[in-house]
């Protein structure tokens, strides 16, 4: 199980996200914004959100529109229930995924079913490919224990929501863009050696502890961007401490963003075009 690392990527830069808030006012942080959709290329967005204290997410995210792409929702802790007008319905909960095609186009929302507690998750945005942006949308919930998951000899325990990881093969897969989504826990002074294609953008995120990746500390809540080389053929990351972190790459698709709020296509004109179904009642 155990993959051999000849060349591991370094860090090119550290990145800090920016607190704001979305939805109906739900309090989170954005780590990968628009500056970086290039870069990170095909990815658009990356929120973390996590808090105990309701007044922060409680009013969740009512009805809103999406047009363009994919959302995978990762959801550490509490409980979330999403809704679409194409007729999906799903209850989101401790350690599940909810992957989204919004494509042509969708309405949904995602509102919390908990009045206290804890809650934590993520939600990535997957840029489509122009020939598939306006396919029929697609959903799926992923339950805790659909994900698959392997623990090394130093302990370390890997959640493999997409692509693969040391003969592990995850939950979700995507022939173009050949999404790697994993969750790693590191208990202190463990590493972990994985394969990322040299063809794929990829960055860490830390909600846990700190990390070293080739002499390089990766503190809690820090987004590292790995260095992209042709010799490249995987990440080796350590844990200074107990330390939870996601690896997230993929391939780049090479093509206009235009974005616009929800909707993200490749011309100004999509998005008009967007927008007027929306409006319309057309859009899903």
């Amino acid at each position: 199980m155990k993959t051999q690392i000849t060349h591991p990527r370094s860090v090119e830069r550290l990145v800090t996200g920016i607190a704001t808030s979305d939805g109906a006012g739900v309090k989170l942080t954005r780590v990968l914004t628009g500056k970086l959709q290039r870069r990170l290329d095909p990815y658009l967005m990356l929120d973390a959100f996590g808090s105990d204290d309701p007044d922060d997410y409680i009013a969740g995210f009512p009805d809103h529109p999406h047009r363009g792409f994919e959302t995978i929702t990762y959801m550490l802790a509490g409980r979330m229930r999403h809704r679409d007008s194409a007729g999906h319905e799903g209850l989101l909960q401790n350690g599940g995924v909810q992957w989204m095609t919004a494509g042509r186009g969708v309405i949904h929302s995602e509102l919390p079913e908990q009045e206290d507690g804890v809650m934590e998750g993520f939600q990535l945005w997957l840029n489509l490919p122009a020939e598939r942006k306006m396919i029929a949308p697609w959903y799926r919930d992923i339950g805790t224990e659909q994900i698959p998951e392997y623990t090394n000899e130093q302990g370390v325990t890997v959640r493999v929501i997409a692509g693969e990881s040391n003969g592990i093969t995850g939950a979700v897969n995507r022939e173009v863009t050949e999404p790697l989504y994993l969750d790693i826990h590191l208990p202190a002074g463990a590493e972990l050696s994985t394969e990322i294609p040299n063809t794929h953008n990829a960055f860490i995120y830390v909600y846990r502890g700190a990390a070293q990746v080739e002499g390089t500390t990766v503190d809690v809540q820090r987004m590292a961007i790995l260095v992209n080389a042709e010799a490249a053929d995987g990440l080796r990351v350590s844990a200074i401490q107990d330390t939870r972190l996601i690896l997230v790459a993929g391939k780049p698709l090479h093509e206009e963003i235009v974005q616009y709020g929800p909707f993200v296509m490749n011309t100004q004109q999509q998005i008009h075009e967007a927008l007027n179904d929306f409006r319309s009642g057309k859009l899903a």
